[in-house]
């Protein structure tokens, strides 16, 4: 087994833009001659996320069912795999967008029952800089009061919060809002990041590298609260196998979120996040919405095709039942237009139970105790 491996654990709310932020670590850390392993998580299976990752070179592993701190050793089992078959230096796991409590619930007990080969850095949180700006204004970010509960207690007990996306923040508006962000949580190191222009990512990273000390204070959390703002939200993962006589699948991906987010916007309902991603003949084009229809943004291109594979997923405040409604009549309706057939390969829609951690201490634990 690979010795000193390096986990990175990066958590924030749903949209934050963790994968992103993942995938161009990972590319960074394997120019520096690093073996990256990286590991999703999810209440269900059939996730953006990993279809996304997989398509490079760093190996990933996913944890799908529950978040990491109700399966506590399905994380060890993924960490495991990873740290075997990819011999990784360094692992980067992305929980739950809508999970808190990590420093209570995965950083010390990592501390305290894994090897000292396993070196844990700093919990990093990444945050959404227009949500944030939001939330540090004693606002909710357009979420739910208890899903803002969720936001504001992820910032809390980070040791490290990085800001992203700051490419899309005038220099004096992101100044402003690091002092307000460094001001409220003291304790944590404070970067801004932006994964489209590479600004700050080194930074980052340099510090999660040689930092030693990780999970240093933790969050006092209303486990009630923290409940309520996950149930808020419907859950929906679905895989869908396309066909068509010739396709453009980066017009139909903003086509499909541009019609999904309408229906949203008209009924008033907060959008976690909805992610899809086409997969066409070894081309890959995903597609993001989370929040109001101006948050919809489209990446990657390949030649239009006859055959894809879609995977979506979506976490919208509303019930499973009408999320599974609206998403199927608007996948229709775009596929009908057209004149797309598709083949329904999976489909799970719930609402997230309540946090069942495997462990959840009370204390902080001391660095190589393990």
């Amino acid at each position: 087994m690979q010795t000193n491996t390096r986990l990175i654990l990066v958590g924030g709310f749903l949209g934050a833009g963790k994968t992103t932020l993942l995938w161009e670590a990972a590319s960074r850390l394997a120019k520096r001659d690093l073996r990256v392993g990286l590991i999703t998580n999810d209440q269900a299976p059939e996730l953006v996320d990993t279809v996304w990752l997989s398509r490079g070179e760093p190996k990933v592993a996913e944890v799908s069912g529950s978040c990491f701190c109700c399966n506590f050793p399905g994380l060890i089992d993924a960490m495991s795999k990873l740290r075997s078959d990819a011999t990784a230096d360094v692992l980067i796991a992305e929980p739950v967008g809508s999970c808190t409590d990590l420093s209570a619930t995965i950083i010390q007990p990592l501390k305290e029952r894994l090897d000292k080969n396993l070196v844990v850095a700093p919990l990093s949180v990444l945050a959404d800089p227009l949500r944030l700006r939001d939330i540090m204004s004693g606002g909710t970010a357009g979420l739910h009061k208890s899903a803002a509960y969720i936001f504001r207690k992820q910032l809390e007990e980070a040791d490290v919060i990085v800001i992203g996306k700051i490419d899309l923040l005038p220099a004096s508006e992101l100044q402003d809002l690091r002092a307000k962000v460094a001001g409220a949580y003291p304790l944590a190191t404070v970067f801004g990041v932006s994964a489209l222009t590479g600004e700050g990512l080194d930074e980052w990273l340099d510090a999660t590298l040689q930092a030693d000390e990780a999970g240093l204070h933790l969050a006092e959390v209303d486990y009630d609260i923290y409940a309520e703002g996950e149930a808020v939200l419907g859950w929906l993962n679905a895989t869908f196998r396309l066909q068509s006589s010739l396709t453009n699948w980066n017009d139909l991906a903003e086509k499909l979120l541009r019609a999904l987010s309408r229906r949203f916007d008209a009924m008033g309902a907060s959008v976690g996040h909805v992610k899809v991603v086409f997969e066409a003949r070894g081309d890959f084009v995903v597609g993001n919405l989370i929040g109001t229809g101006e948050t919809v943004s489209v990446r990657g291109s390949g030649a239009p095709s006859s055959h894809a594979r879609m995977t979506l997923n979506a976490r919208v405040e509303m019930t499973p039942q009408a999320l599974e409604s609206i998403v199927r009549e608007e996948l229709a309706a775009v596929t009908v237009a057209e004149d797309i057939t598709p083949t329904q390969l999976a489909w799970r829609c719930l609402s997230p139970g309540r946090p069942q951690p495997t462990y959840r201490y009370d204390h902080l634990v001391a660095a190589g105790s393990g």
